[in-house]
């Protein structure tokens, strides 16, 4: 609409996980230098606050050139919050939009600009006018995002998040793997890690069986249908909930990250004025960079590795063995039970095999 001047009420636009998302364009303003407009926040069957919200894109010419490679720059506006402590996807300062839509939105807006021929700078600002309001039912402030609520997503698309459609889509994943003869159920929250477990492992992450939040449940069924064994692997910050009997992981079950990676640094020597600092750490990597300092790092992961076991063991209830990997995208691996390897072999061979 800026550039080419026809108003447009829809467009289409490629999400990463591939799907075309095809939007209605609304509260269309028009100026000399910029255009407004809004989209509404589709959340499927996700119980997200952010649902329904409208989300505002401003882009403004800021600087019109000659020749060159064409400039965007990204920041947001009202009800997009700001990053005020570091171990964000963001640096302190920026707003509180993630790297995977700023990629977006770079992609989509780079793309028009080279269609039309244009030379220059544009700013987009990104903005969400209930997002303050929004924010307060979420960890958002917690997390030291403050102002509004945050603008996050891998893959564009919003996966069904109502309990039952999730608890269904997980038994039936596990009741084709099991078709398909795998003596071992591959479980893992998401797809965080992916290219750590492809480079260090070969195994493809994205055909494990996504429990999301429901770990306890997962357990239970993968054993109801008498897989031989279940290895979970996931990133710290989910599966460390999972050492302190957290067995569904969504935060408003319960965040007691930071205290159970304290407890735990603690019952390794860790001192006490570094445990002090873990309690108002904001991610597990930057509690992990605390402990490393005192070369406590492997002791304390595995501390961590024996009591997610214990309460992974506990639910599976010797129905079938069960096993785990933890690990970071900042650090790699951290720790994995006993068993871990012999079953990734085996995982890896039996999800090679066509089906």
């Amino acid at each position: 609409m800026l550039l080419f001047g026809k108003e447009k009420n829809t467009v289409s636009i490629q999400t990463p996980k591939g799907p075309v998302y095809e939007p209605e364009i609304l509260e269309i303003e028009r100026g000399e230098n910029y255009v407004s407009c809004a989209v509404v926040k589709d959340g499927g069957d996700d119980p997200d606050a952010t649902s329904g919200a409208l989300v505002f894109a401003r882009v403004e010419i800021v600087e019109r050139k000659e020749d060159g490679e064409a400039l965007v720059m990204i920041d947001g506006g009202k009800g997009v919050g700001r990053v005020t402590k570091p171990g964000l996807d963001q640096p302190v300062g920026n707003a509180a939009i993630n790297h995977v839509p700023r990629e977006m939105i770079t992609k989509e807006v780079t793309e028009i600009l080279e269609n039309a021929d244009f030379h220059g700078t544009v700013q987009v600002i990104i903005s969400v006018p209930e997002g303050e309001e929004i924010a307060k039912k979420t960890f958002n402030p917690r997390l030291g995002i403050e102002g509004g609520i945050s603008i996050i997503g891998t893959s564009g698309v919003v996966e069904p998040m109502s309990m039952q459609a999730i608890l269904d889509t997980i038994k039936v994943e596990l009741r084709q793997h099991k078709a398909f003869g795998y003596r071992c159920a591959a479980v893992s929250p998401g797809n965080y890690g992916l290219d750590y477990m492809k480079e260090t492992y070969n195994y493809d992450l994205d055909k494990s069986v996504k429990c999301s939040n429901f770990i306890g449940d997962t357990i239970d069924m993968a054993a109801e249908l008498g897989f031989e064994a279940m290895l979970l692997t996931g990133n710290m910050g989910k599966l460390v909930k999972v050492a302190g009997g957290i067995m569904n992981t969504h935060s408003r079950e319960g965040d007691c990250r930071m205290e159970i990676m304290a407890a735990a640094a603690l019952q390794c020597g860790v001192s006490r004025e570094t445990c002090l600092k873990i309690l108002d750490c904001v991610m597990t990597d930057e509690a992990i960079r605390l402990i490393e300092e005192e070369g406590k790092k492997e002791a304390v992961m595995q501390n961590l590795m024996e009591k997610i076991m214990f309460f992974l063991r506990k639910r599976a209830a010797d129905r079938m063995e069960i096993e785990c990997i933890v690990y970071s995208s900042k650090y790699g691996e951290l720790a994995q039970s006993k068993g871990a390897k012999k079953w990734l072999t085996l995982l890896v061979q039996d999800l090679e095999q066509p089906t």
